[in-house]
């Protein structure tokens, strides 16, 4: 008896001995940046799901109550101070007709890695004035931690300056097909920031709506088919999307647009936006248009919430906020917080802290990896008192992207001041 329990206890002492062995084993694989760069987002899915199975986010929580002040064109019209402050917009140049087609040599396609289409898109992009590089050069400048989901458009452009100095970038909202066109027709590629539906295998939990923001390169045109062709990172190269499929697409972010350049062709870029060269005399001439959205009965969340963040471009905090109200109410998708920010600087500076902390904890919980969300979390808290808890949440920020942390936080500190 007691040999065969001497038997069963080696037997026992083996499967212990070889099970920590193989959990060793794959510790150190995992360890190889090739594997770990595949696993590592996907073990962050899946334990994002299973938290959402457990205790679902939900769907984005409406405003609280406040005082009831609507937003109509009129009452924003009659800011009599806010108005005084804009720029007129000086009338567009008479464009000469466009070629029914226009194309540009499509680049060496390149897919995307995890949470990587920002990089990828402008990887692509500058390969076609001659850059020798690829995403992970971009990369890890602009988001050197894997897990973060979100890179703006002014990450993008602080690459192109500072490591492409011999290139500009720009970036306008309000772009319209015909500029778009205007542009191939140019020989200037376009990235856009839009819609995709995710995979089902990217859920973040079994109610997830699979709505995300993605880059776009856009390469032609073609009248006779009403089609663009797209480089898309995610789903790969020379896409067609029709015209309406993008300007449906591309409304949630405000129609905003991307473009490169040689600075010497910088009189040449002027000439192609008109008056949305100046970044004001583009931003009021959208917050006009947003404004006439928005009063029709039928406007949809994107309508108000793109006219909130041009009123938060004029620091028109108030009726921002009460636009981005609208918004939540009509419904946004789960993960608009992950690439979109307006809300928290128009709750910041109206004073509606309880909004502010409601709607970053909200994001943080769809996206933990948003330095974002946590930079406006920690000003929520450190204006409710809570100076312990601002620091962690701004130290987390600093975590998911120091790069850039400092830099967003002294630009939010002058807007706070």
């Amino acid at each position: 008896m007691h040999g065969k329990l001497t038997r069963m206890s080696k037997k026992v002492r083996n499967m212990v001995i070889g099970g920590a062995g193989l959990l060793l084993l794959a510790v150190l694989i995992y360890q190889i940046p090739a594997v770990k760069s595949r696993l590592e987002w996907r073990l962050d899915v899946f334990q994002v799901y299973v938290k959402n199975i457990i205790d679902p986010v939900g769907p984005v929580p409406t405003a609280l109550p406040v005082m009831p002040q609507p937003v109509t064109p009129t009452t924003a019209s009659t800011n009599t101070a806010a108005v005084q402050t804009l720029p007129a917009v000086t009338p567009t140049s008479t464009f000469p007709p466009l070629p029914p087609q226009a194309s540009i040599k499509s680049p060496e396609y390149e897919k995307q890695t995890a949470n990587n289409c920002g990089p990828a898109t402008l990887s692509m992009a500058l390969q076609l004035y001659g850059w020798e590089g690829n995403q992970t050069d971009i990369s890890n400048l602009i988001k050197p931690i894997s897990g973060d989901r979100n890179v703006n458009p002014e990450e993008l452009r602080y690459y192109v300056r500072t490591q492409a100095g011999w290139l500009n970038l720009e970036y306008r909202v309000g772009g319209s097909i015909e500029l778009l066109k205007r542009l191939l027709a140019a020989n200037y590629p376009v990235i856009v920031e839009s819609v995709t539906s995710l995979n089902p295998g990217d859920a973040l939990g079994p109610t997830d709506d699979l709505w995300a923001a993605h880059y776009l390169l856009i390469t032609a045109y073609d009248d006779s088919t009403q089609e663009f062709i797209v480089q898309d990172s995610y789903h790969g190269p020379d896409l067609t999307i029709t015209y309406s499929q993008l300007e449906k697409e591309w409304k949630p972010f405000n129609n905003v647009y991307l473009l490169i350049y040689f600075p010497q062709f910088e009189e040449e870029v002027r000439n192609l936006l008109g008056s949305d060269w100046d970044p004001n005399l583009n931003r009021q001439r959208v917050l006009s248009y947003t404004e006439s959205l928005i009063s029709d009965p039928n406007a949809d969340a994107f309508d108000w919430f793109n006219y909130g963040s041009n009123l938060t471009y004029f620091e028109r905090y108030d009726e921002a906020g009460r636009a981005y109200d609208k918004a939540r109410e009509l419904g946004l998708p789960l993960r608009m917080f992950r690439y979109q920010f307006g809300p928290f600087l128009a709750y910041f500076h109206s004073s509606r802290n309880d909004d502010l902390l409601a709607l970053t904890n909200y994001a943080r919980g769809v996206t933990e990896m948003s330095e974002e969300a946590w930079l406006w979390y920690g000003f929520g808290l450190y204006r409710e008192g809570d100076y312990d808890g601002a620091l962690k949440a701004w130290q987390k920020a600093d975590s998911i992207n120091p790069n850039f942390f400092e830099d967003q936080a002294n630009k939010a500190m002058q807007l706070v001041q």
